[in-house]
């Protein structure tokens, strides 16, 4: 008798016990070898309630690392593309890292607590690089994600739904600052970060008490129309807002299997973020050469005609000529808009090009081709003054 093939049990997130009797669908997800929720009753009713009330979502797969010590400043500067010197405590600050040859390894979020104490948060798995890469640093790096759990607070009325709480201070946090605060007697580190593009809020605390913030959260914003989300609608925000996700619009280096599917942050748009005066850091030296270089690709963002998400399309030139491919698609309800981002080849990737996206579509059971023109247009899709407004509007 051959033996069965063994098989990891999925994790469960400090959260677990209230997601799942929540789940109505039973649509479960893996999200870094942890279970969780893909939607609890029904997408479409839990993306409006990001865009019009307030959500709650299980972040705490994210991996959680502690970076301190006396060269923690100077490790990181090395690692990420950004200049780490110019992020203050209390701050929160966006980031991506590469291998040698200048390709995605990831992004994340980079929080400075002090000057030696940092957290980096990813959405991969990333503790042997970063061990790797701090030799001959001064620096002690601590692989924190079970002991924290997170909750995304996203929507309109999520600062409202703080102030019923009690958040004192809240009001002043501006995007991309964290504050360490109390609530309703709960010890949590509140940043002004998200990924809908909306106004949120992410809540750090220890895992042991995640279930009491959950509950206080679900009790201060039922009356505002809280629910919880699953990573499906929480996918719709994001692509409306415009953000990539690792191995879904860009492969990290590591994984992908032809060297051909590999990015850098100057092909995704983030040059922003690249700090060539910093003094070296990983990839520096191989970004410089592509920066003079004509060739490549870049990530855009595409309207597509019709009503049909565009989802795996491939764009053509002038009907004929592939150059490129379609990573996330939707029809924004929000936007009233059929809307997707995409690679493309340079130099096909600015305006005034004749751009064709091939949809496939299922009708009665059989997939016929739909040829749509698109355009190049500007990313995110929806960015809502309220996103920025500080203190923002209480409803």
């Amino acid at each position: 008798m051959t033996a069965a093939p063994y098989k990891q049990p999925l994790l469960e997130t400090p959260l677990h016990a209230r997601t799942v009797p929540l789940c109505l669908t039973g649509d479960w997800a893996c999200w870094g070898g942890y279970v969780t929720v893909n939607s609890y009753t029904n997408v479409e009713h839990e993306y409006f309630a990001i865009r019009n009330a307030a959500t709650l979502f299980d972040l705490s797969p994210m991996r959680k690392y502690r970076i301190s010590g006396s060269d923690a400043e100077r490790y990181l500067n090395r690692l990420v593309t950004r200049d780490v010197r110019k992020l203050a405590p209390g701050r929160v600050a966006y980031v991506v890292w590469c291998n040698d040859d200048g390709k995605l390894l990831d992004d994340g979020t980079l929080f400075r607590f002090g000057p030696e104490e940092f957290w980096i948060c990813s959405q991969e798995r990333h503790l042997n690089w970063f061990l790797d890469s701090a030799l001959g640093y001064q620096v002690a790096i601590e692989d924190v994600s079970e002991d924290i759990a997170a909750i995304a607070l996203q929507g309109p009325q999520s600062y409202t739904v703080l102030r019923a709480l009690g958040a004192s201070g809240c009001e002043a946090l501006k995007p991309f600052h964290m504050a360490e605060l109390t609530l309703d007697g709960l010890a949590v580190t509140l940043s002004r970060t998200g990924f809908t593009g909306d106004l949120g809020y992410e809540i750090w605390i220890h895992a042991e008490h995640a279930i009491a913030l959950w509950d206080r959260l679900m009790e201060a914003g039922a009356a505002h129309g809280i629910r919880p989300i699953g990573s499906a609608a929480l996918d719709l925000a994001r692509i409306e807002a415009g953000f990539p996700v690792a191995n879904v619009d860009f492969i990290a280096a590591e994984h992908a299997l032809r060297a051909t599917r590999r990015r850098s942050p100057l092909e995704f748009g983030l040059g922003w973020m690249v700090d060539f005066d910093k003094g070296h850091f990983v990839g520096r030296r191989a970004l410089l050469a592509e920066r003079t270089s004509a060739a490549g690709y870049r990530f855009v963002g595409l309207d597509v005609a019709g009503n049909k998400p565009a989802r795996d399309a491939l764009i053509y030139v002038g009907r004929a000529t592939q150059v490129g491919f379609v990573t996330s698609a939707m029809w924004s309800p929000t936007c009233k808009r059929n809307i997707a981002l995409a690679t493309l080849r340079r130099p096909y990737d600015t305006g005034g090009r004749d751009l064709w996206a091939e949809v496939y579509v299922n009708k009665e059971g059989k997939w016929e081709k739909v040829v749509a023109p698109c355009k190049i247009v500007p990313r995110p899709f929806f960015n809502p003054a309220r996103r920025r407004a500080t203190p923002p509007l209480a409803y």
